[in-house]
Protein backbone atom coordinates (compact mmCIF):
# COMPACT_ATOMS: atom_id res chain seq x y z
CA UNK A 1 0.00 0.00 0.00
CA UNK A 2 1.17 3.23 -0.84
CA UNK A 3 0.11 6.61 1.46
CA UNK A 4 -0.29 9.30 -0.29
CA UNK A 5 0.33 12.93 0.95
CA UNK A 6 -2.75 14.79 2.94
CA UNK A 7 -3.85 18.12 3.25
CA UNK A 8 -7.58 17.63 4.64
CA UNK A 9 -8.54 20.79 6.63
CA UNK A 10 -10.21 18.19 9.22
CA UNK A 11 -10.47 15.23 9.84
CA UNK A 12 -6.63 15.66 8.97
CA UNK A 13 -3.32 13.77 8.45
CA UNK A 14 -2.32 11.71 11.49
CA UNK A 15 1.58 10.14 11.67
CA UNK A 16 2.06 7.35 10.07
CA UNK A 17 3.89 5.64 12.88
CA UNK A 18 1.24 6.44 15.33
CA UNK A 19 -1.22 5.16 13.01
CA UNK A 20 1.04 2.05 12.68
CA UNK A 21 1.43 1.58 16.76
CA UNK A 22 -2.43 2.00 17.13
CA UNK A 23 -2.71 -0.97 14.15
CA UNK A 24 -0.49 -3.01 15.77
CA UNK A 25 -2.12 -2.73 19.52
CA UNK A 26 -6.07 -2.82 17.78
CA UNK A 27 -6.65 -6.21 18.76
CA UNK A 28 -4.48 -6.91 21.78
CA UNK A 29 -3.46 -3.51 24.38
CA UNK A 30 -0.51 -4.69 26.14
CA UNK A 31 -1.09 -8.07 26.77
CA UNK A 32 -4.28 -7.49 27.84
CA UNK A 33 -6.13 -9.69 25.24
CA UNK A 34 -8.32 -6.56 24.74
CA UNK A 35 -8.33 -3.83 22.43
CA UNK A 36 -8.45 -0.37 23.70
CA UNK A 37 -11.62 0.08 22.03
CA UNK A 38 -13.10 -2.68 24.43
CA UNK A 39 -12.04 -1.84 27.84
CA UNK A 40 -13.57 -0.03 31.08
CA UNK A 41 -12.59 3.37 30.82
CA UNK A 42 -12.46 2.95 34.73
CA UNK A 43 -10.52 0.03 34.51
CA UNK A 44 -6.95 0.83 35.91
CA UNK A 45 -5.08 0.09 32.78
CA UNK A 46 -7.75 2.98 30.61
CA UNK A 47 -7.27 5.45 33.58
CA UNK A 48 -3.37 5.23 32.83
CA UNK A 49 -3.48 5.78 29.50
CA UNK A 50 -5.85 8.78 30.02
CA UNK A 51 -3.40 10.52 33.18
CA UNK A 52 -0.91 9.53 30.86
CA UNK A 53 -2.11 11.37 27.78
CA UNK A 54 -3.21 14.43 30.38
CA UNK A 55 0.40 14.56 31.96
CA UNK A 56 2.04 15.03 28.39
CA UNK A 57 0.05 17.47 26.79
CA UNK A 58 0.27 19.20 30.21
CA UNK A 59 4.49 18.93 29.34
CA UNK A 60 3.85 19.86 25.84
CA UNK A 61 2.37 23.20 26.67
CA UNK A 62 3.66 23.84 29.88
CA UNK A 63 0.19 24.06 31.34
CA UNK A 64 0.17 25.36 34.78
CA UNK A 65 -0.92 23.43 37.51
CA UNK A 66 -4.00 25.96 38.23
CA UNK A 67 -5.59 24.97 35.23
CA UNK A 68 -7.62 21.67 34.01
CA UNK A 69 -7.89 19.54 31.39
CA UNK A 70 -10.51 18.17 30.03
CA UNK A 71 -11.34 15.39 27.69
CA UNK A 72 -14.79 16.37 26.15
CA UNK A 73 -17.24 15.29 23.75
CA UNK A 74 -19.39 17.48 20.91
CA UNK A 75 -16.43 19.36 19.12
CA UNK A 76 -15.36 22.56 19.51
CA UNK A 77 -18.76 23.92 18.39
CA UNK A 78 -20.41 22.79 21.33
CA UNK A 79 -17.59 25.16 23.25
CA UNK A 80 -19.69 27.81 21.65
CA UNK A 81 -22.28 27.03 24.13
CA UNK A 82 -20.29 25.59 26.68
CA UNK A 83 -18.11 28.88 27.39
CA UNK A 84 -21.00 31.44 27.89
CA UNK A 85 -22.80 28.73 30.15
CA UNK A 86 -19.63 28.83 32.08
CA UNK A 87 -17.86 31.70 32.07
CA UNK A 88 -20.32 34.93 32.41
CA UNK A 89 -20.47 34.56 35.71
CA UNK A 90 -23.00 37.15 36.14
CA UNK A 91 -22.55 39.56 33.54
CA UNK A 92 -24.41 39.73 30.48
CA UNK A 93 -22.18 40.55 27.60
CA UNK A 94 -19.06 39.74 25.93
CA UNK A 95 -16.73 40.82 23.81
CA UNK A 96 -15.90 38.93 20.64
CA UNK A 97 -13.17 39.48 17.83
CA UNK A 98 -14.76 38.73 14.36
CA UNK A 99 -11.82 37.35 11.74
CA UNK A 100 -14.17 34.70 9.63
CA UNK A 101 -16.38 32.09 9.72
CA UNK A 102 -15.68 30.20 12.98
CA UNK A 103 -15.50 33.74 14.36
CA UNK A 104 -19.14 34.11 13.30
CA UNK A 105 -20.55 30.57 14.08
CA UNK A 106 -19.01 31.55 17.94
CA UNK A 107 -20.88 35.08 18.11
CA UNK A 108 -23.99 33.96 16.88
CA UNK A 109 -23.75 30.80 19.24
CA UNK A 110 -23.10 33.14 22.28
CA UNK A 111 -26.15 35.44 21.77
CA UNK A 112 -28.23 32.90 22.63
CA UNK A 113 -27.10 33.38 26.07
CA UNK A 114 -26.01 37.19 26.51
CA UNK A 115 -25.20 40.35 24.57
CA UNK A 116 -22.21 40.38 22.49
CA UNK A 117 -20.10 43.36 21.55
CA UNK A 118 -18.08 43.15 18.55
CA UNK A 119 -14.66 44.14 19.93
CA UNK A 120 -13.36 44.42 16.11
CA UNK A 121 -14.13 43.12 12.69
CA UNK A 122 -12.01 42.30 9.05
CA UNK A 123 -15.08 41.29 7.48
CA UNK A 124 -14.84 45.11 5.38
CA UNK A 125 -11.80 43.34 3.80
CA UNK A 126 -13.38 40.16 3.25
CA UNK A 127 -11.42 38.65 6.35
CA UNK A 128 -7.58 38.86 5.09
CA UNK A 129 -6.14 39.80 8.42
CA UNK A 130 -6.51 40.37 12.16
CA UNK A 131 -6.80 43.32 13.87
CA UNK A 132 -4.64 45.18 15.82
CA UNK A 133 -4.01 44.78 19.31
CA UNK A 134 -5.39 48.98 18.49
CA UNK A 135 -7.87 48.41 17.03
CA UNK A 136 -9.75 46.23 19.29
CA UNK A 137 -12.31 48.24 21.33
CA UNK A 138 -12.90 45.79 24.43
CA UNK A 139 -15.84 46.35 27.36
CA UNK A 140 -15.49 47.06 30.61
CA UNK A 141 -18.69 45.18 31.25
CA UNK A 142 -17.32 41.59 29.12
CA UNK A 143 -17.48 38.62 30.80
CA UNK A 144 -14.72 36.95 28.94
CA UNK A 145 -13.18 38.07 25.06
CA UNK A 146 -13.49 35.35 22.41
CA UNK A 147 -11.65 35.08 19.43
CA UNK A 148 -10.16 32.57 17.11
CA UNK A 149 -6.65 32.53 17.00
CA UNK A 150 -6.56 30.21 13.14
CA UNK A 151 -9.06 30.67 11.07
CA UNK A 152 -9.12 27.58 9.30
CA UNK A 153 -11.30 28.30 6.01
CA UNK A 154 -9.40 31.83 5.22
CA UNK A 155 -6.09 31.27 6.42
CA UNK A 156 -6.00 33.68 9.27
CA UNK A 157 -4.04 33.49 12.31
CA UNK A 158 -3.49 35.90 14.96
CA UNK A 159 0.36 37.53 15.06
CA UNK A 160 0.52 38.28 19.04
CA UNK A 161 -2.45 37.46 21.84
CA UNK A 162 -4.75 40.02 22.51
CA UNK A 163 -4.54 41.99 26.02
CA UNK A 164 -7.78 42.32 27.57
CA UNK A 165 -7.42 44.19 30.43
CA UNK A 166 -7.78 41.46 33.29
CA UNK A 167 -10.70 39.74 31.52
CA UNK A 168 -10.44 36.13 30.55
CA UNK A 169 -9.25 35.18 27.11
CA UNK A 170 -11.00 33.13 25.43
CA UNK A 171 -9.25 30.83 22.25
CA UNK A 172 -10.53 28.59 19.79
CA UNK A 173 -7.60 26.96 19.09
CA UNK A 174 -8.78 23.39 17.05
CA UNK A 175 -6.79 24.55 13.83
CA UNK A 176 -3.19 25.67 15.33
CA UNK A 177 -3.06 24.07 18.83
CA UNK A 178 0.18 22.64 19.57
CA UNK A 179 1.87 24.06 16.24
CA UNK A 180 3.95 26.42 17.88
CA UNK A 181 4.63 27.51 21.65
CA UNK A 182 2.12 29.77 23.51
CA UNK A 183 1.66 31.28 27.11
CA UNK A 184 -1.10 29.32 28.47
CA UNK A 185 -1.39 31.53 31.61
CA UNK A 186 -2.19 34.47 28.96
CA UNK A 187 -5.31 32.85 28.52
CA UNK A 188 -8.80 31.90 30.92
CA UNK A 189 -9.77 29.02 28.30
CA UNK A 190 -8.61 27.11 25.51
CA UNK A 191 -10.24 24.98 23.42
CA UNK A 192 -9.44 22.82 20.25
CA UNK A 193 -11.60 20.20 18.27
CA UNK A 194 -8.84 17.40 17.93
CA UNK A 195 -9.57 16.78 14.32
CA UNK A 196 -6.50 18.57 12.91
CA UNK A 197 -3.13 18.61 15.35
CA UNK A 198 -4.59 16.04 18.15
CA UNK A 199 -6.21 12.96 16.80
CA UNK A 200 -8.96 11.54 15.47
CA UNK A 201 -12.43 13.56 15.03
CA UNK A 202 -14.93 12.81 18.89
CA UNK A 203 -12.69 14.54 20.73
CA UNK A 204 -12.21 17.90 22.44
CA UNK A 205 -9.83 19.29 24.48
CA UNK A 206 -10.34 22.01 26.75
CA UNK A 207 -7.98 23.40 29.04
CA UNK A 208 -9.63 26.21 31.95
CA UNK A 209 -8.48 27.99 34.64
CA UNK A 210 -9.63 27.01 38.12
CA UNK A 211 -11.08 30.27 39.16
CA UNK A 212 -13.75 30.05 36.03
CA UNK A 213 -15.47 26.84 37.39
CA UNK A 214 -18.70 26.07 39.17
CA UNK A 215 -20.70 29.19 38.29
CA UNK A 216 -23.03 28.15 35.52
CA UNK A 217 -26.56 30.03 34.31
CA UNK A 218 -29.42 28.68 35.74
CA UNK A 219 -30.61 25.45 33.34
CA UNK A 220 -27.29 24.54 32.19
CA UNK A 221 -27.41 20.94 31.23
CA UNK A 222 -25.22 18.58 34.06
CA UNK A 223 -22.79 17.86 30.90
CA UNK A 224 -22.49 21.34 29.60
CA UNK A 225 -20.74 22.20 33.39
CA UNK A 226 -17.26 22.05 32.95
CA UNK A 227 -17.01 21.77 36.95
CA UNK A 228 -18.81 18.51 36.34
CA UNK A 229 -16.29 16.89 33.85
CA UNK A 230 -13.16 18.23 35.96
CA UNK A 231 -14.77 17.10 39.30
CA UNK A 232 -14.73 13.81 37.19
CA UNK A 233 -11.63 13.63 35.30
CA UNK A 234 -13.73 13.54 31.83
CA UNK A 235 -15.27 10.66 32.96
CA UNK A 236 -18.65 11.83 34.08
CA UNK A 237 -19.90 9.26 31.33
CA UNK A 238 -18.01 7.10 28.89
CA UNK A 239 -15.70 9.19 27.33
CA UNK A 240 -14.76 8.68 23.65
CA UNK A 241 -12.01 6.32 24.73
CA UNK A 242 -10.54 5.34 21.60
CA UNK A 243 -9.65 9.29 20.51
CA UNK A 244 -8.55 10.21 23.60
CA UNK A 245 -6.05 7.01 23.12
CA UNK A 246 -4.86 7.68 20.29
CA UNK A 247 -4.28 11.82 21.15
CA UNK A 248 -2.04 10.19 23.82
CA UNK A 249 -0.47 8.86 21.25
CA UNK A 250 -0.08 11.91 19.13
CA UNK A 251 1.64 13.83 22.37
CA UNK A 252 4.22 10.78 23.36
CA UNK A 253 5.05 11.00 19.16
CA UNK A 254 5.50 15.22 19.70
CA UNK A 255 7.64 14.30 22.23
CA UNK A 256 10.21 11.77 20.25
CA UNK A 257 9.76 15.00 17.51
CA UNK A 258 11.56 17.41 20.05
CA UNK A 259 8.28 19.22 21.42
CA UNK A 260 6.28 21.70 19.84
CA UNK A 261 9.56 23.64 20.07
CA UNK A 262 10.89 21.66 17.27
CA UNK A 263 7.66 20.99 15.51
CA UNK A 264 6.89 24.65 15.22
CA UNK A 265 10.61 25.37 13.52
CA UNK A 266 9.44 22.01 10.89
CA UNK A 267 5.82 24.08 10.74
CA UNK A 268 7.16 27.37 9.81
CA UNK A 269 9.98 26.00 7.65
CA UNK A 270 6.81 24.10 5.54
CA UNK A 271 4.20 27.47 5.39
CA UNK A 272 7.38 29.13 4.30
CA UNK A 273 8.30 27.35 1.51
CA UNK A 274 4.81 27.36 -0.16
CA UNK A 275 4.37 31.02 0.50
CA UNK A 276 7.52 31.26 -1.38
CA UNK A 277 6.37 29.48 -4.04
CA UNK A 278 3.22 31.18 -4.55
CA UNK A 279 4.68 34.66 -4.16
CA UNK A 280 7.47 33.78 -6.87
CA UNK A 281 4.48 33.10 -9.29
CA UNK A 282 2.13 34.86 -11.02
CA UNK A 283 0.03 32.23 -11.91
CA UNK A 284 -0.65 31.54 -8.21
CA UNK A 285 -1.96 34.08 -5.61
CA UNK A 286 -2.91 34.31 -1.58
CA UNK A 287 -5.53 36.76 -0.12
CA UNK A 288 -4.32 36.72 3.48
CA UNK A 289 -2.44 39.86 4.52
CA UNK A 290 1.19 38.98 4.75
CA UNK A 291 1.62 39.23 8.78
CA UNK A 292 -1.51 37.03 9.03
CA UNK A 293 -0.59 34.21 6.88
CA UNK A 294 -1.10 31.22 8.83
CA UNK A 295 1.15 28.51 9.41
CA UNK A 296 -1.56 25.56 9.06
CA UNK A 297 -4.09 27.02 6.63
CA UNK A 298 -2.65 28.15 3.51
CA UNK A 299 -5.48 28.86 0.63
CA UNK A 300 -4.50 30.12 -2.84
CA UNK A 301 -6.12 30.61 -6.13
CA UNK A 302 -5.33 30.33 -9.93
CA UNK A 303 -4.87 33.24 -12.24
CA UNK A 304 -7.66 31.82 -14.21
CA UNK A 305 -10.82 29.65 -12.21
CA UNK A 306 -11.33 27.68 -14.83
CA UNK A 307 -8.73 25.53 -14.05
CA UNK A 308 -9.29 25.10 -10.21
CA UNK A 309 -11.28 21.20 -11.35
CA UNK A 310 -8.25 20.37 -13.58
CA UNK A 311 -5.70 21.23 -10.57
CA UNK A 312 -7.65 19.19 -8.29
CA UNK A 313 -7.78 16.58 -10.32
CA UNK A 314 -3.81 16.47 -11.22
CA UNK A 315 -3.19 16.84 -8.14
CA UNK A 316 -5.30 13.90 -6.85
CA UNK A 317 -3.08 12.10 -9.67
CA UNK A 318 0.05 13.14 -8.16
CA UNK A 319 -1.11 11.69 -4.54
CA UNK A 320 -1.79 15.08 -3.63
CA UNK A 321 -4.99 14.97 -1.74
CA UNK A 322 -7.69 17.14 -0.17
CA UNK A 323 -6.45 20.73 -1.84
CA UNK A 324 -9.69 22.25 -2.89
CA UNK A 325 -11.03 24.93 -0.93
CA UNK A 326 -13.55 25.81 1.08
CA UNK A 327 -16.86 26.02 -0.55
CA UNK A 328 -17.35 29.44 0.63
CA UNK A 329 -14.53 30.65 -0.61
CA UNK A 330 -13.33 28.67 -3.34
CA UNK A 331 -9.73 28.14 -5.28
CA UNK A 332 -7.48 25.82 -3.36
CA UNK A 333 -6.36 25.44 0.48
CA UNK A 334 -3.05 23.41 1.63
CA UNK A 335 -3.98 22.37 5.08
CA UNK A 336 -0.52 21.36 6.86
CA UNK A 337 -1.27 20.94 10.44
CA UNK A 338 2.02 18.54 12.49
CA UNK A 339 1.50 15.53 11.18
CA UNK A 340 1.71 16.69 6.96
CA UNK A 341 5.68 15.86 6.71
CA UNK A 342 8.03 18.40 4.65
CA UNK A 343 8.19 16.10 2.28
CA UNK A 344 4.18 16.84 1.21
CA UNK A 345 5.26 20.24 1.00
CA UNK A 346 7.75 19.73 -1.54
CA UNK A 347 5.76 17.35 -3.61
CA UNK A 348 2.87 20.22 -3.51
CA UNK A 349 5.35 23.33 -4.21
CA UNK A 350 7.17 20.82 -7.30
CA UNK A 351 3.62 20.04 -8.67
CA UNK A 352 2.55 23.95 -8.52
CA UNK A 353 5.44 24.82 -10.61
CA UNK A 354 4.91 21.82 -13.56
CA UNK A 355 1.17 22.49 -13.39
CA UNK A 356 2.15 26.00 -14.23
CA UNK A 357 4.48 25.52 -16.60
CA UNK A 358 1.91 23.28 -18.69
CA UNK A 359 -1.14 24.86 -17.83
CA UNK A 360 -0.28 28.43 -17.63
Amino acid sequence: MSRKFNFSAGPAALPEEVLAQARDEMLDWHGTGLSIMEMSHRSDEYVSVAQQAEQDLRDLMAIPNNYKVLFLQGGATSQFSMVPLNLLRGKTSADFINTGVWSKKAIAEAKRYCNVNIAASTEANNFSSAPTQQELTLSSEAAYVHYTPNETIGGVEFDYVPETNGVPLVADMSSNILSRPIDVSKFGLIYAGAQKNIGPAGLTVVIVRDDLLGETLPGTPTMFDYAVHAAADSMNNTPPTFGWYLAGLIFQWLKRQGGVEAISAMNQRKAEKLYAAIDASEFYANPVAIANRSWMNIPFTLADAALDKVFIQEADQAGLLNLQGHRSVGGMRASIYNAVPEAAVDALTEFMAHFEKTRG
